[in-house]
């Protein structure tokens, strides 16, 4: 295997392209992203500098020489939509950290931090010098946590345009009302036999609203889009919490359908708004989408684009996973099978060694931590093998490198929890990485990122961990 790895990182150098923070690091990947609509940007951790840094260098250059249309992240939609507001100079948030302010739930640190307080402001001033006619570029979520603040702003909308319905609304999600807005009481008691399920509940308010906004035009503009929104997000939360304690792949698998929804849902509105307002045929089905993309073809729009930043394990194509393998699917490997391989973009990141921002615990307070090392016969250890440092990593088919690259070997993957001395059992998975990603992006030494809210214990980081503990 070591002769294997000289091969590998002889290979590498021989097409990796550096990155050196200079203006044309990125060529090859916009060269890459030619005509496609959805440019994946991930990250090995959801604590590291360069990760963050990096995505938004390159998705300055897509909004700038791509005319990309809006960034969807993994993050809470209510949470992202306030930030979308300050972006629109529709809100009272003044700068960009009190639009970050929604970002409250554990892991506040994974939003709420330095480098996307530098994006935001940098995409605030884009916006702020565009033309009257020109849509502004948007900021989305695209996950499924926010289930209470999610019912409080269908509640809200309803309450503004129909009081009837909003006293339906208000009936229905009452269902909740036992869990005093605890999501985790929720999971529980409906998993244990102590509560009813709410899905017929959640289900039959998505259909009205859907119906309600599909049949009057006075409520088909953006507002009502974000109120729907919040109600699917409402309904698929409810069903992922229902799962959550079954120990199976159905929550992991619910939590990336919805994300993977809500782009689609999030495409079809920038797509009828490009068209001046499309009308989507009231017999679909709610319950599973907005609308069909038949019809928007039909009717025309200009297709829009999104930039997406999630985690890694989330926008890598899970087919060439061990996830896969355990029938886990993932928002990248969607994106390809809804929209074709041609027209979606999955780039991966990775480093070696350095410091990240993690809890040891969840809900846990968030630390500078040291990374150990990457694992011996890793991806990660095959390219600090290359000497290169930092690099963008082409995986085409007729690439030599991703040829080689082929035989499968164990990638890190760090969330919000970092555990060194679990590394392997904790952190680690076996993947095929030419087929997960169609780049990489490797930084060698990375360092954490810096939370909005640093605290003492963080600036201070934590002891040295002894290499290699619980391999």
């Amino acid at each position: 295997m070591a002769t294997d790895m000289r091969l590998c990182s002889d290979a590498i150098r021989q097409v990796a392209r550096p990155i050196r923070g200079r203006s044309g690091d990125y060529d090859a990947l916009l060269q890459a992203v030619g005509d496609r609509r959805f440019v994946l940007l991930g990250e090995a951790s959801h604590g590291t500098h360069e990760f963050y840094r990096e995505r938004a260098r390159i998705s300055r250059r897509l909004i700038e020489e791509k005319q990309f249309d809006a960034i969807a992240v993994e993050a809470d939609w209510p949470d992202a939509l306030r930030v979308d507001r300050y972006l629109r100079a529709t809100s009272r948030d003044r700068y960009a950290e009190q639009a970050l302010e929604g970002f409250e739930r554990f892991p506040t640190w994974m939003w709420r931090n330095r480098d996307v307080v530098d994006f935001i402001e940098w995409l605030h001033r884009y916006n702020g010098a565009l033309a009257r006619d020109r849509h502004r570029v948007g900021f989305y979520g695209l996950d499924l946590y926010s289930l209470f603040t999610s019912i409080d702003q269908v509640l809200r909308f309803l309450q503004r345009f129909d009081p009837v319905a909003a006293a339906r609304a208000r009936q229905r999600y009452s269902c909740f009302d036992h869990c005093d807005r605890d999501s985790q009481r929720y999971a529980f008691e409906t998993t244990f036999g102590s509560a009813g399920s709410c899905e017929e509940a959640v289900v039959a308010q998505l259909r009205e609203l859907h119906e309600r906004v599909s049949a009057t035009r006075s409520l088909s503009g953006q507002e009502a889009f974000y109120a729907e929104q919040n109600a699917r997000v409402v309904k698929n939360a409810e069903a992922y919490y229902r799962t959550m304690y079954r120990g199976d792949v159905s929550s992991w698998n619910l939590r990336d359908g919805h994300m993977a929804d809500m782009l689609d849902a999030l495409a079809l509105h920038l797509q009828r708004r490009n068209a001046g307002g499309l009308r989507c045929s009231a017999a679909a089905d709610a319950a599973q989408k907005y609308c069909s993309q038949s019809e928007v073809d039909q009717e025309g729009g200009k297709p829009p684009k999104i930039i997406v930043w999630e985690h890694n394990s989330h926008i890598g194509d899970a087919r060439a996973t061990e996830m896969g393998r355990r029938g886990e699917w993932t928002l990248g490997q969607l994106a390809r099978e809804r929209h074709g391989a041609e027209n979606v973009l999955l780039v991966g990141f990775s480093t070696h060694s350095g410091s990240v921002t993690a809890a040891s615990e969840w809900g846990g307070a968030h630390q500078r931590k040291l990374l150990n090392p990457s694992l011996p016969q890793s991806y990660e250890a095959v390219f600090h093998e290359t000497g290169l440092g930092n690099f963008l990593l082409p995986l085409h088919d007729d690439n030599p490198a991703a040829q080689l690259l082929r035989e499968q070997r164990l990638t890190r993957a760090v969330g919000v929890i970092y555990r060194p001395d679990s590394e392997r059992q904790s952190h680690y998975f076996y993947s095929t990485l030419p087929q997960q990603f169609d780049l990489m992006l490797h930084f060698d030494k990375s360092r954490a990122v810096e939370p909005l809210d640093a605290a003492e214990h963080w600036a201070g980081g934590e002891a040295p961990e002894t290499f290699p503990v619980g391999i």
